[in-house]
């Protein structure tokens, strides 16, 4: 098997190569490649990229204007040759040493997709309100699909790539995360949850996240759930 870890990229200068650091010194048990894209940075970040090019296993690509987390993803996507992809933000509120935890229920044969699964305190939370959106939200899904997750916006999602071109996900932006989640559970899958760590940035130090995300999310889940179509079993 074959990991592509999809690495959007904006405005990260702070933590970037930090993050691709975290990345390629873990031990995976398979092989991995790393795709960044960069969606249209202005604050040095793409200076940094010839030294991280060094690695052959990075790959970059450029959006010459910002178009959001999910047209980032979506041009990742298209250029992964990895049998399955995760996504990797590059503000290190996620830990990569924690990306072979998601892989060992696919490896073990229990899972296919498997999402990484938060848990909120006063030490990592960036806010009330935002821990209170994402349980909203989440909880939002839960109604509509009849299912029980428990963090429908974490970044750690593992899928299998060619899962993940079937889904055709249209979101631009943040939206994304509930697109990914509203499709996969209307053709019955539903994600498997293992826990993982998180840090919370604040938005001084570049969080992007805002409660029109949240607003957006509800609208795309209620859209997938309406969404005309044959229902697929689980796979």
């Amino acid at each position: 098997m074959k990991l592509s870890v999809l690495m959007p990229v904006y405005n990260e200068l702070a933590t970037l190569e930090s993050a691709v650091k975290e990345v390629l010194s873990v031990y995976y048990p398979c092989e991995i490649e790393l795709i960044v894209v960069d969606d249209g940075s202005t604050d040095g970040t793409r200076e940094l990229y010839p030294a991280i090019l060094s690695d052959g296993r990075v790959v970059l690509k450029l959006h010459e204007r910002n178009q959001g987390k999910g047209a980032a993803i979506r041009t990742a996507a298209q250029s992964a040759s990895g049998d399955y992809m995760i996504i990797c933000d590059a503000d290190l509120e996620y830990s990569p040493a924690e990306i072979p935890r998601l892989l060992s229920p696919v490896v073990s044969g229990d899972a296919v997709v498997v999402y990484g699964n938060r848990t909120f305190g006063s030490h990592n939370a960036y806010s009330y309100w935002y821990v209170l959106g994402n349980r909203a939200v989440t909880t939002w899904a839960n109604i509509l699909f009849n299912c029980y997750i428990t963090d429908l916006e974490t970044c750690f999602k593992l899928i299998p790539t060619s899962l993940y071109r079937e889904l055709r996900v249209r979101s631009a932006g943040f939206g994304m995360e509930a697109e990914i989640t509203g499709k996969l559970l209307r053709r019955g899958i539903r994600p498997y949850e293992v826990p993982v760590s998180y840090k919370a940035r604040s938005r001084e130090a570049g969080k992007k996240l805002t409660w029109r995300d949240g607003i957006e999310a509800v609208w795309i889940l209620v859209r997938e759930r309406l969404a005309p179509g044959p229902r697929i079993s689980a796979r």
